[in-house]
């Protein structure tokens, strides 16, 4: 059996970070996948029972080993990608409703202006903190009128996270406020947040063509997915698919700004800027939340 560097989380490990375990198991699947692993090895590899595996993912995200499993398959990614696949053209007309719509309809963006973003956010004061998140421990910059980064701390730790941040404005001032930070959080990952009523804003600063990108990516609902070349064509810009896919890459705002939920054409994952097996995670929990199709 090939050995991973990750190491197993106990059995006591809080339930807060059972992030830990998702991920450990992930890897481990990722590794064996092959062969097809039996959920008694995976729980076994995670350090717990069957039954406690089987809460966990219940727990966390709200569906079975095997049905977070089915969801995080290329087969499934194909089913989503044949299902909607003029998801952006259709207005969300699919017949998709309850928690599947509340993301996009919660929450509310503006962008900065060419201007500000051409110089390298000079003039501009970003609050940053950390916090626990589904994910993993998650980095927040907050901007005068909405959150405008959320990015994830791996192994390199806090310092390359806020390095990764501080990349994209270079001239721009940042302080840590955590208790600024907090809220945007909060209503980040929380669906019990998501309301229309009460939206999260969101500032997007990029080029004009990044944040057209991003818009689009917006619009697609939470357990849904599209392509590269059908965000192209919903911007105007046919057979840009490459250079849809760089602007995807450089999105501040993971998972509020979905660029999770775009995938290749075959059904491949694709990159995803804060590691495939964190993209994996991310849409098997909101394959949870809105009943894994």
């Amino acid at each position: 059996m090939q050995a991973l560097e990750i190491s197993p989380p106990s059995e006591d490990t809080p339930a807060g970070d059972d992030y830990a375990r998702i991920r450990a198991a992930l890897e481990f699947i990722g590794a064996q996948a092959k062969r097809q692993p039996r959920v008694e090895e995976i729980a076994d590899h995670v350090g717990l029972s069957p039954s406690h595996l089987h809460h966990l993912f219940q727990r966390w995200a709200g569906i079975s080993p095997k049905g977070f499993l089915q969801a995080v398959t290329i087969d499934h990614a194909r089913r989503l990608l044949r299902d909607n696949a003029s998801l952006l053209d259709a207005s969300l007309e699919l017949g998709l409703s309850g928690p599947a719509r509340l993301h996009d309809l919660f929450v509310t963006q503006e962008a900065m202006t060419p201007g500000e973003y051409k110089t390298g956010g000079a003039g501009l004061a970003f609050a940053y903190g950390f916090h626990s998140s589904p994910f993993g421990e998650a980095l927040a910059v907050v901007a005068p009128r909405g959150l405008a980064g959320l990015g994830f701390v791996d192994a390199a730790g806090r310092e390359a996270a806020l390095a990764d941040m501080r990349r994209r404005w270079p001239k721009a001032e940042f302080r840590e406020d955590a208790a600024a930070t907090a809220p945007y959080v909060r209503r980040a990952f929380d669906p019990d947040l998501w309301r229309a009523d009460q939206p999260l804003r969101v500032v997007l600063i990029g080029s004009d063509f990044e944040v057209q990108v991003w818009r689009a990516l917006l619009k697609i609902p939470l357990g849904a997915a599209t392509t590269y070349s059908d965000v192209a064509s919903d911007i105007g810009r046919t057979g840009a698919a490459r250079a849809v896919g760089a602007a995807v890459g450089r999105n501040p705002i993971s998972f509020v700004v979905p660029c999770h939920r775009v995938l290749g054409r075959s059904g491949a994952l694709t990159g995803y800027h804060w590691g495939l097996v964190r993209k994996q995670a991310i849409i098997g929990w909101e394959a949870g939340r809105c009943g894994a199709r």
